[in-house]
């Protein structure tokens, strides 16, 4: 059994530094919102207040997913980060939809914006949320990867923002606004719809990416005293933490050395797969298996 406790609470911390900027950040757009008297800006406030919010929920889960195992939950409580990355990205997708909902009208009828506070707020979105993405760039839990495209989506909006309010101090496009929102919204998006059909599949209870378990059946039918394999399953836990189990049939004089031998063979095989729980029921060649016909 491997385990990756340092990169849980490396994850754990870099979803903590995230919502704190983040919800700092808000606050500054509302204050700055009701100083400049700007309801662009209030808007962007309450979005950032709902980022805020899915940020927290993303880090309470995934410290909470590191719980260790109970009678209530034997594997442990790893499938929570799993939910955090499930509800945020329906959350981002939700929000993008939105956005291209409020930036659509737009096109048509662009409004003329405040183009020097456009270029200071933009600089201070890109700093912040620029840095909280970077501590989460590389996050092994899938939890941490839909928050980093979260975050990312609002780095780009920012970067957006200066581009064009920069070009408006030149020049009356104000068309560009939306449509270079629209476009990097759909670019989240793409990727945020990746990450959510991996975390259905997990929930699922697919066979983990990365693992070939044709491949693996065919090694441990190899082993001179299998004599053939049924019920091999694999499956995640997170996403990172995988699962597998297998029966294999033995001849009926197997000793038991062999038998010990030939689990630790086994094993050896799935290490480089990232199994950690690997159950293996051996049979003998005229025992009747109990699930044969379940299969």
């Amino acid at each position: 059994m491997k385990h990756s406790h340092a990169h849980d609470q490396s994850n754990t911390g870099n979803l903590k530094l995230a919502f704190f900027l983040n919800f700092g950040f808000t606050i500054f757009e509302l204050i700055g919102g009701v100083w400049t008297n700007s309801i662009a800006i209030v808007a962007d406030a309450l979005h950032d207040l709902g980022d805020s919010f899915s940020l927290g929920l993303a880090w309470f889960l995934d410290h909470y997913a590191q719980k260790r195992d109970d009678p209530d939950y034997s594997y442990g409580y790893r499938r929570y980060s799993l939910l955090g990355a499930l509800i945020n990205a329906l959350g981002l997708i939700g929000g993008g939809l939105m956005v291209i909902y409020e930036a659509g009208p737009r096109l048509l009828s662009p409004e003329p914006t405040y183009a020097p506070g456009m270029i200071v707020f933009a600089v201070v979105g890109i700093t912040v949320n620029g840095l909280a993405a970077w501590r989460l760039k590389g996050g092994d839990s899938l939890n941490a990867k839909v928050v980093g495209w979260h975050l990312l989506e609002d780095v780009l909006g920012w970067v957006a923002v200066l581009v064009v309010s920069i070009l408006l101090l030149f020049f009356d496009f104000y068309v560009l606004d939306p449509l270079l929102s629209i476009l990097i919204t759909i670019f989240i998006l793409y990727n945020v719809v990746r990450n959510l059909r991996k975390t259905i599949a997990i929930f699922l209870q697919a066979v983990p990416e990365g693992v070939d378990l044709k491949q693996l059946v065919a090694k441990i039918q190899k082993i001179d005293a299998v004599q053939s394999t049924h019920h091999t399953h694999a499956w995640s836990l997170d996403g990172q933490h995988h699962v597998m189990s297998t029966h294999v049939v033995v001849p009926d004089e197997a000793t038991k050395s062999e038998i010990l031998q030939l689990k630790r063979h086994i094993i050896d095989l799935t290490q480089d797969s990232g199994f950690e729980h690997v159950t293996i029921e051996v049979e003998y060649e005229n025992e009747d298996c109990r699930m044969r016909s379940t299969n």
